[in-house]
C-alpha cells in the first residue's frame, strides 16, 4: 500500500502535532485565536492528514516578538510536546522567519504557522497544470524568506507537513536560483492567463450566461455543481477538497443555457501570497455574469463565513455582482437563523437530497435574464457588421443561414436591442 505523503519523514508513524495560538481579545484581528479558529486549525491539519495531540491558546494582550507566546507559555510548549511525543507545532497566527527559527530552537520540535499548513493542503490537492504552478510559487514566495540563512540545514525537509510539494526540491537551492524559479513560474502563470483570457472571450461571444460558484472552503460547493450538472467534482468532507476549476454546461427549466464555474474556497486568514497565486482562477468571480454563493446551513460559524466570504469578493473587485445566495446542506440541523433575516432572498437547498434545486435554477435563471431581452431576428446578408456586433457582445445564443437571410436567437442588453429591433421576427 502506497504511503501516505503525510507520514513523518516517510516513516509509519502520521505526524503528531500540538496546536497553539494566541488571542489578543480583539486588539489585533490577525491573532484572534478562539475555539472556533482552533476547531479549523484542527480540520486542517485532518485534511493534511496529521493528527491532532494537544492545543495550547495563550490569552494576551499583545504579542512577544521573539517568539509570539511568552516565555513561561514556550517552556510550557516544550514541556506538553516532550510529554505528548509531538513532532511538529502548528501556530493558528502567522509567524515571522524569526518566531520560527526561535520556536524551533527553544522546543527542538519543528514548527510551521496556519499558512504553511494551508500550502501543504493545496500541494496535496493540485491536480492541473495550473494548479500545480500556482502552489509551487506560493510555496516559493512563502517559504524563501523563512529559510534564509539556514545553510546546510535545509537537508532536513524530507518530508512531514509543511514540506509537501512541487516546490519543495527548490527550496534547497541558494536565493539566486529560487528567484530564477519564482520569475520562470511567473511567467509560466502569464502564459496560462492569457490562454484563460482566451477561453474566457469565447466564452464571453458564445452569448452563454457564466456563473461563478464561490463560498468559504467545505460549504459544499462542489457537490451542489455535481446535483446541477452531473459534473462528478470529486467532494469530500475536508476544508480545500477542490482546488482546480471545473466549468459545466447546465441548462435551466425555461431552455436558458449556463455555464458553471467551481472555484477554490475561500477561509479566515487567507494567505495574501495565496489570492496573488491565485488571482487567474479566483478571477472567474470577477468575469462572471452572477455569483451562485454558497454558504454551509449546518455551520455554527455560517454567519462569519459569510462576512469571510464577501470580504475576499470585495478584495478580488467583484462585490457588486449580481448574486444568488443559498444555504446548502439544508437536509442537516441547521443552528441559526440570524443568516436569513440578514439576506433576503436567501435560498435553502441540500445538494445531497436535491431539495431546493428547482427553485435554485428558477432564481438562476432570472438573474441571467435580468436586464436582457430574448429576441429573435432576420438579418440582411447584407448586414454582417451587425452579426459581428452581436458577436462581440456576447447577444448570439444560435445562428442559422437561411436563404432569405441569418436567422439569430439573441440575448441582448437593451442598447442592442435596439439597434437590431427593425428585424425582429416571431421565429
Amino acid at each position: 500500500m502506497k504511503k501516505n505523503l503525510m507520514q513523518e519523514f516517510g516513516g509509519e508513524k502520521t505526524c503528531r502535532a500540538v496546536l497553539i495560538g494566541l488571542n489578543t481579545g480583539g486588539a489585533d484581528p490577525l491573532l484572534a485565536t478562539d475555539d472556533q479558529s482552533i476547531a479549523e486549525l484542527r480540520g486542517l491539519l485532518d485534511t493534511a492528514g496529521g493528527e491532532c495531540v494537544g492545543v495550547l491558546v495563550q490569552n494576551r494582550s499583545f504579542a512577544e516578538s521573539r517568539t509570539l507566546l511568552g516565555e513561561g507559555k514556550v517552556q510550557e510548549l516544550k514541556e506538553a510536546c516532550l510529554a505528548l511525543e509531538a513532532d511538529l507545532i502548528v501556530c493558528d497566527n502567522e509567524l515571522s522567519p524569526v518566531q520560527i527559527k526561535n520556536l524551533e530552537q527553544d522546543t527542538d520540535v519543528r514548527v510551521i504557522d496556519r499558512s504553511m499548513l494551508i500550502l501543504d493542503i493545496f500541494a496535496l490537492h493540485a491536480v492541473t497544470g495550473e494548479g500545480k504552478l500556482q502552489v509551487e510559487l506560493a510555496q516559493l514566495k512563502y517559504t524563501m524568506p523563512r529559510l534564509m540563512g539556514k545553510g546546510l540545514e535545509l537537508s532536513r525537509l524530507g518530508g512531514g507537513i509543511g514540506t509537501r510539494g512541487p516546490g519543495e526540491t527548490q527550496l534547497e537551492t541558494d536565493r539566486r536560483h529560487l528567484k530564477r524559479k519564482i520569475a520562470a513560474l511567473r511567467e509560466q502563470l502569464d502564459e496560462v492567463v492569457r490562454n484563460r483570457g482566451v477561453q474566457r472571450k469565447l466564452r464571453e461571444q458564445s452569448g452563454v450566461m457564466q456563473v461563478a460558484v464561490v463560498g468559504y472552503t467545505n460549504a459544499g460547493k462542489s457537490s451542489l455543481m455535481n446535483a446541477l450538472t452531473g459534473a462528478g467534482i470529486l467532494a469530500e468532507n475536508k476544508l480545500f477538497a477542490t482546488l482546480d476549476t471545473t466549468t459545466k454546461k447546465l441548462r435551466t427549466p425555461g431552455g436558458q443555457d449556463l455555464l458553471l464555474t467551481d472555484t477554490v474556497g475561500f477561509i479566515d486568514k487567507l494567505p495574501h501570497h495565496l489570492v496573488e497565486a491565485f488571482r487567474s482562477t479566483l478571477e472567474e468571480a470577477v468575469f462572471a455574469d452572477v455569483l451562485l454563493e454558497v454558504i454551509d446551513a449546518s455551520d455554527p460559524r455560517q454567519i462569519f463565513q459569510y462576512e469571510v466570504t464577501n470580504k475576499v469578493l470585495d478584495e478580488l473587485g467583484a462585490a457588486g455582482k449580481p448574486r444568488v445566495v443559498v444555504l446548502n446542506k439544508c437536509d442537516l440541523p441547521l443552528p441559526e437563523e440570524e443568516l436569513r433575516l440578514r439576506v433576503p432572498g436567501m435560498l435553502c437547498v441540500s445538494a445531497s437530497t436535491g431539495s431546493g434545486l428547482e427553485q435554485l435554477l428558477q432564481e438562476l435563471e432570472a438573474q441571467c435574464l435580468k436586464g436582457r431581452r430574448v429576441m429573435r431576428v432576420l438579418l440582411p446578408y447584407a448586414q454582417g457588421s451587425l452579426v459581428d456586433l452581436l458577436h462581440k457582445n456576447g447577444c448570439v445564443r444560435t445562428m442559422e443561414y437561411r436563404d432569405e437571410g441569418i436567422f439569430l436567437d439573441l440575448l441582448c442588453e437593451p442598447a442592442i436591442a435596439g439597434k437590431v429591433e427593425k428585424y425582429s421576427v416571431e421565429g
